[in-house]
C-alpha cells in the first residue's frame, strides 16, 4: 500500500478550463467528487485559504496519496469521503461547485495488480474499491456467451463483440489480463490487430464499466448533485468516451434544476494533447444550477 501511494502521480487534464469554469469563490466550499491524484483539488485550494474542499473516491489508495500531497491543506480545508460518489450523501451542506473526473488514472492502469491493463500479465480484478463488487474474472468466467457479447457491444461500442464472446467462453477460465488479450486479438481480422488501439481495448472497457458500474454511478450522482449545489453553483465534469458524454449532456439538458454553460463540449488545447496524450479524448462539460 505505501509503494503504491509513493508511486500514485496522475497529470489531471483540462486543468486550465476546468479552474476556470468553476468560476471560484475564495470563500467557498467545493465538492471533488473523484479526487484522484489530488491535482484538481490542490488548484481549487490554492485560490484561497478560506476555501473548504471535500474530496470522494472509491480508490483507498487514490485518498491515501491526496493526504499525502496536500497535508498542508489538511484537516483545516480538506476533508474526505470513501465511497461511490454516487451514494454520498451531504449532511445539510451545499457546495458552490462540484467537479468529477471520470474513468481510469494513470496510477491505476499501471499498478500492474489492479488488472486493468493488459501491458502485463495480472489478475483480472479491474474493482476500483477492491473491498467490494464482482471482478473481470467472475463476469468473464461465468457469463453466458449472449448477456457477454450484448455487454462488449454496448459498452465497448466493440463490432466484433459476437466472435469476442464465442472465443471466450470456448477458450475460458481465463485467469490473465495478457490470457483474456490474447484470445481477443485471434478473434478480430488480420487488419485490426496492428490498428492505432489494441484489439482488446474496447472490451477491456466494457468489463471495467460492468465491474464499477461506472455509467450507472454517473446516472445516479448526475441526478442527486444538483441538489448538492447553492444557487449559482457550477458543476463540471470530464469525461473520456462517448457514452459518459452523452450521459452528462443529456443528463445536464433534462435537469429541472440546471441550465447548461457550455453548449459544446470543452477540449484540450494543442499544448496539453502535446503533452499530455491522455487528454486529447477529455471533454468537460459545464452547468449552473438556477435560482428556481
Amino acid at each position: 500500500m505505501e509503494a503504491q501511494i509513493n508511486t500514485f502521480s496522475h497529470r489531471s487534464v483540462l486543468s486550465r478550463e476546468l479552474i476556470a469554469g468553476l468560476n471560484i469563490n475564495p470563500q467557498g466550499h467545493y465538492l471533488d467528487a473523484t479526487v484522484g491524484g489530488g491535482g484538481h483539488s490542490e488548484l481549487i485550494l490554492d485560490r484561497g485559504e478560506n476555501i473548504r474542499l471535500l474530496a470522494i473516491d472509491r480508490d483507498e489508495t487514490a485518498i491515501a496519496a491526496t493526504k499525502a500531497r496536500l497535508a498542508g491543506y489538511y484537516p483545516q480545508q480538506l476533508d474526505f469521503w470513501q465511497g461511490n460518489f454516487a451514494d454520498y450523501q451531504p449532511d445539510n451542506l451545499l457546495f458552490e461547485g462540484i467537479i468529477a473526473d471520470l474513468g481510469v488514472s494513470s496510477p491505476q492502469l499501471e499498478v500492474r495488480e489492479r488488472g486493468f491493463s493488459f501491458r502485463n500479465a495480472a489478475p483480472l480484478d479491474m474493482r476500483m474499491d477492491r473491498s467490494d463488487g464482482i471482478t473481470a474474472a467472475e463476469i468473464v468466467n461465468h457469463w453466458k456467451e449472449v448477456s457477454l457479447a450484448d455487454l462488449i457491444y454496448e459498452y465497448g461500442e466493440e463490432r466484433f463483440s459476437r466472435r469476442i464472446a464465442k472465443k471466450i467462453v470456448q477458450q475460458r477460465p481465463f485467469q490473465t489480463t495478457t490470457d483474456l488479450a490474447t484470445a481477443i486479438a485471434s478473434t478480430v481480422p488480420g487488419k485490426y490487430r496492428h490498428g492505432r488501439i489494441h484489439p482488446a481495448t474496447r472490451t477491456f472497457q466494457a468489463l471495467r464499466i460492468e465491474v464499477n458500474q461506472e455509467l450507472k454511478s454517473l446516472e445516479k450522482f448526475i441526478d442527486h448533485a444538483p441538489s448538492w449545489l447553492k444557487p449559482g453553483g457550477i458543476i463540471g465534469i470530464i469525461s473520456f468516451h462517448s457514452l459518459e458524454d452523452r450521459i452528462v449532456k443529456h443528463r445536464f439538458r433534462g435537469s429541472e434544476l440546471l441550465e447548461v454553460i457550455s453548449k459544446k463540449p470543452i477540449t484540450a488545447q494543442p499544448d496539453e494533447q502535446r503533452d499530455n496524450p491522455r487528454s486529447r479524448s477529455a471533454k468537460l462539460r459545464f452547468a449552473r444550477k438556477t435560482s428556481k
